[in-house]
């Protein structure tokens, strides 16, 4: 080499190297970037992803025109029917409960309650509470209990398609009354006169009566009509049974004024030997003669399944209104024996249910 020259460095890198680390270092950063671009996405789209996920409690409304008691059995036949379902109160599901105590004219004030506390449905109980809430809303989906005819009654245009806000069970009681005659004639020999104890005021109730009156005419028996409008009415109506002096009574369709007052009616019956025939086996439970009908227990654990069906979407319109296929004869032996009567044996095979 010549003096005074220099030899060029060896080469490091240079600059190519400092590039690429520049880029490099640029590289990590728009990675960095991105994740925590993608990251802050994630959670913002999450968030409301995780909000629906929460379980929604729903809130059904129960109107009964009866006392708690009264109605217990049938309340017992709907929850089993929402645990059946895996619903848990006061978990998944919350039940608003109003009891009219037997006076009808609280019914309109409670269903304005329910409706006001904007539930996903109501369960009414009877004709009377079917009527009530019906008249407070056209929206809200409201389940039948138990209902006489729900489309004479205008509830529900038919009822393969109800069309409206209403379905339900039906429980068909006018069809039945002719069949309720007959066994309470099979019990009393040579039967001519029965008290029949209805209120006119309650909906579906002309419908059982009339037929009733049609199977009274048809089996050559004469009907003493006594009305029972509320709990005051009772003694009247019992002494009016008597100074007519029938051999036997019935009660057929919804009354709530009697079923929350079963007891009394049981009672008056036992002290006059006077053989019963009921629609509900609640009026046996409680020491009436007979009951032929649906059992309605079971069939408010059946209206829990229509309250499923409308929170997982179903229209009330067009779920078809259902009637019970299965209907049970029960006899109290030991109300038979106090009032002096001999249940026929043939009739006591036929029987579904004995209480001795």
């Amino acid at each position: 080499m010549e003096k005074g020259k220099l030899e060029p460095p060896l080469s490091t890198g240079g600059e190519g190297s400092g590039v690429r680390m520049d880029a490099e270092k640029e590289h990590n950063m728009r990675k960095e970037f991105i994740c925590l671009a993608l990251s802050t996405m994630l959670l913002a789209l999450g968030l409301p992803a995780q909000a629906q996920q929460a379980p929604k409690i729903a809130k059904i409304g129960y109107l009964v025109p009866s006392t708690a008691a009264a109605h217990a059995p049938n309340l017992e036949g709907f929850r089993q029917g929402l645990r059946e379902l895996r619903y848990v109160e006061g978990k998944t599901i919350v039940l608003e409960f109003r009891y009219a105590e037997g006076r009808f004219e609280r019914l309109p004030e409670l269903a304005r309650e329910l409706v006001g506390l904007k539930v996903d449905g109501i369960v009414a109980a009877t004709d009377v509470a079917i009527a009530a809430v019906k008249r407070e809303t056209q929206t809200i989906p409201i389940v039948m209990g138990t209902s006489t005819d729900p489309v004479a009654t205008g509830f529900v245009a038919s009822l393969a398609r109800p069309g409206g806000n209403v379905t339900g069970l039906s429980n068909i009681s006018p069809e039945l009354s002719g069949k309720r005659l007959e066994l309470l004639r099979e019990v009393v020999p040579g039967l001519s006169r029965v008290a029949i104890i209805w209120n006119p005021d309650v909906r579906g109730a002309m419908f059982d009566y009339n037929a009733t009156e049609g199977a009274a005419r048809s089996l050559r028996l004469q009907l003493q009509s006594v009305e029972v409008l509320r709990a005051e009415d009772l003694d009247r109506a019992f002494s009016a049974i008597i100074k007519e002096r029938a051999q036997a009574l019935i009660q057929t369709g919804s009354n709530p004024v009697l079923f929350s007052n079963r007891g009394q009616v049981a009672s008056f019956a036992q002290t006059n030997r006077l053989p019963s025939m009921h629609h509900n086996r609640a009026y046996v439970d409680a020491g009436g003669l007979m009951s032929y009908g649906p059992n309605t227990p079971d069939m408010f654990r059946r209206a829990a399944t229509f309250v499923d069906k409308i929170l997982k979407g179903a229209k009330p319109a067009d779920l078809p209104v259902e009637q019970p296929t299965k209907f049970e004869l029960v006899i109290n032996l030991k109300t038979a024996t106090q009032i002096g009567v001999t249940i026929p044996p043939n009739l006591l095979a036929r029987a579904d249910r004995v209480i001795k």
